[in-house]
């Protein structure tokens, strides 16, 4: 008989609530939870995808070995038994992981993960950080002392709303979890505009009060304009002279950004800077967001840096009417005591050493290096589609297939599972019990919610954390904290743990089916307070200020990243008609639907052009997460790769465009 569960998706950071049909182990229908607290009845088409997500004709049902069906005992005997070779030939940093996105949302299953690779003693982790997003974490750090600073946009009474390269109507959020969009952006509306800056005329554009699109990868242009006027006249003095530091160099930094300057560079007229101006000097405070337009580009760093510099001398941060930081209900990083870090990365790998390491993780830039020089020989995938999201794929695809060892977590098969030494068919969202733990503090509120498990595991699928609790088991290792046994353990076990450190008891955690909220209203002080260095920002990092001098002038021509409604990173892309198409502008002579080539300096794709005057004529968008086309054929590890982060640049890159086949 048909029932209906309450759970939460945990496809992306907004976690809606949702209520799914089931009939016994068949997952029928998902729909909005409408008693939800924060989604209020919400979800999108990849949240309404999930029963075909958990049915789906390519699922991982049985554990393999070199592509041969096996059972548990057998593949993780085997495991546990090459790995322990290398680790004794080589040392335990010949073992890797990589950690993807699809692992941050079982907490279970990469703190397991997480712990088995700081178990064995490796330092080899890589995680998709480093892919789209690590400018984020390095601003926060040179900044603010802390790299998981993650400043949210005050949704009760934010003056104005600036969007800078993110599309939250699509992608619902990119570090703010954004359930409804739509609704959310209307009620901002209520209060004060919405500005949005972008290349293209996205869903959020066109809902926007104002738009303005400039010249790809030249927001930089914009915001360094607008704090090099506000320090002239309209910044908030009164909270620069208690918490800043590098005023003067921040206003010699900008000095050059004239008004003419951005307008010839963004290609803008200058009346709309001025309307820009007017606006953020008019609201004094505002809230001010990036996302994927920015963080994937050769001017990441700098972008983020201007816009935190932009926030911080309008006195924004952490300030009502501008932007809070949410501490979160399970993390509570405001009752911590806090050293803050200067900034300063460890070396890269042997292989790589000019690359950085910071956060504890070395960049994916470096994963194939290590593989080809040998120093890894052994790399556990963790919920992650390498193949599709590392450049040079070729060269990539042919280090892991020389891999001892390459063992794949997942839910469904992928590019790399066809790879895999060791599959290992791990439970899908629907099939385990969670709470929200990586992502505590990119709510709107200061919120947990806990789901039990919509239906048992099927076929002959484990748990993430069982698998590893069992693989750390054969290589003499403890997994699971506090030597609970994985035996006897269960998932409400294991999130108990997690549970008991938040703002109620676990008890009550575990109980709240349907969202606990423990603060609906923003808090605001303790990053000022107890985080930031001598209470300050850093207004001018000198390795943000030196690159910002070094940046060179767009190409007529580049690269831009998109999101898609229906897909999420490599997810869900087979289901339903929603292709990779190539977005340009009708100026550059190509026919809707024809067939072009896309060439870089580093490699070429061919994908099916769709023309529109919603793109800027000096951009080509593609998607990322698919194979054909795959964007990172136009990429390389080998150059282009951000000095700071160790980021490869997937955006701003120059690109030229031709009907396919043409010489």
């Amino acid at each position: 008989m048909a029932k209906e569960v309450h759970s939460f998706c945990r496809i992306c950071t907004a976690m809606c609530g949702i209520a799914v049909t089931v009939d016994g182990d068949q997952v029928l229908k998902v729909r909005g939870d409408d008693a939800h607290p924060l989604s209020q009845g919400y979800t999108c088409p990849k949240g309404r995808a999930l029963p075909d997500w958990h049915h789906h004709p390519r699922r991982l049902d049985q554990p393999h070995i070199y592509g041969g069906a096996v059972g548990w005992d057998q593949c993780l005997d085997d495991l546990g038994n090459r790995l322990a070779a290398i680790i004794g030939e080589c040392g335990p940093d010949a073992v890797a992981m990589y950690l993807a996105s699809g692992s941050a949302y079982d907490a279970n299953g990469r703190r397991a993960a997480e712990r088995f690779l700081g178990a064995i003693g490796s330092r080899q982790k890589y995680t998709a950080t480093t892919i789209d997003t690590p400018m984020r974490p390095l601003v926060a750090e040179l900044m603010g002392g802390w790299s998981g600073l993650t400043p949210m946009w005050d949704q009760e009474a934010a003056r104005l709303l600036i969007l800078v390269g993110t599309n939250p109507v699509v992608s619902h959020g990119h570090g703010n979890g954004l359930a409804d969009p739509i609704r959310r952006l209307r009620a901002q509306q209520e209060r004060g505009p919405v500005w949005v800056i972008d290349p293209r005329r996205t869903e959020t554009a066109r809902l926007a009060d104002r738009h303005l699109a400039p010249r790809p990868s030249t927001d930089y242009l914009i915001l360094g304009w607008l704090v090099r006027e506000l320090l002239a006249d309209g910044a908030d003095w009164d909270y620069l002279d208690e918490h800043a530091t590098g005023i003067n160099e921040l206003t010699a930094a900008v000095a050059p950004f004239t008004l003419d300057r951005t307008a010839a560079g963004t290609g803008l007229d200058p009346a709309e800077l001025l309307d820009l101006l007017a606006a953020v000097r008019t609201a004094g405070r505002l809230s001010i967001l990036s996302g994927t337009g920015v963080s994937m580009g050769r001017h990441a760093n700098v972008t983020e840096w201007l816009l935190w510099a932009l926030a911080v001398i309008t006195g924004s941060y952490d300030q009502p009417g501008g932007m809070w930081f949410n501490p979160g209900y399970l993390m509570q990083l405001d009752t911590r005591s806090w050293q803050p870090s200067d900034g300063h990365p460890e070396p890269g790998p042997a292989s790589r050493p000019e690359l950085p390491r910071r956060f504890g993780e070395y960049p994916c830039a470096a994963l194939v290096d290590e593989i080809e020089a040998g120093n890894v020989r052994a790399l556990v995938v963790v919920g992650g589609n390498p193949l599709i999201a590392f450049p040079d794929r070729d060269r990539t695809q042919a280090a892991l297939a020389s891999l001892d060892v390459l063992a794949v977590a997942d839910v469904v098969e992928t590019d790399t599972t066809e790879l895999a030494t060791h599959l290992l068919p791990v439970a899908g969202q629907l099939e385990r019990a969670d709470v929200p733990w990586m992502l505590d503090a990119y709510q709107p509120a200061i919120a947990t919610q806990y789901t039990p498990a919509v239906v048992p595991p099927g076929a002959d699928r484990r748990l993430m954390w069982q698998a590893f609790a069992d693989l750390g088991r054969r290589l003499g290792v403890s997994v699971l904290p506090r030597g609970i046994d994985p035996d006897t353990a269960t998932d409400e076990d294991l999130l108990a743990l997690i549970a008991e450190r938040g703002r109620s008891d676990a008890a009550a955690v575990l109980a709240a089916r349907r969202g606990l909220v423990g603060e609906a209203s923003p808090v605001h002080g303790w990053v000022l307070n107890r985080v930031l260095p001598d209470h300050r920002w850093r207004l001018a990092p000198e390795p943000l200020v030196e690159q910002l001098a070094d940046l060179d002038h767009p190409e007529p021509l580049v690269l831009l990243p998109r999101r898609q409604m229906r897909t999420m990173n490599g997810q869900l892309r087979d289901l339903g008609d929603v292709g990779p198409e190539v977005l340009i502008h009708p100026d550059h002579g190509i026919a809707d639907g024809q067939r072009v080539q896309v060439t870089s300096a580093h490699g070429e794709l061919v994908g099916t052009a769709r023309t529109s005057d919603e793109i800027a004529p000096g951009a080509v968008s593609i998607p990322h997460g698919w194979a054909d086309p795959n964007v990172c054929a136009l990429t390389t590890a080998e150059a282009d790769v951000d000095p700071l982060t160790g980021m490869v640049w997937q955006s701003g890159l120059p690109v030229q465009i031709s009907p396919a086949g043409s010489a």
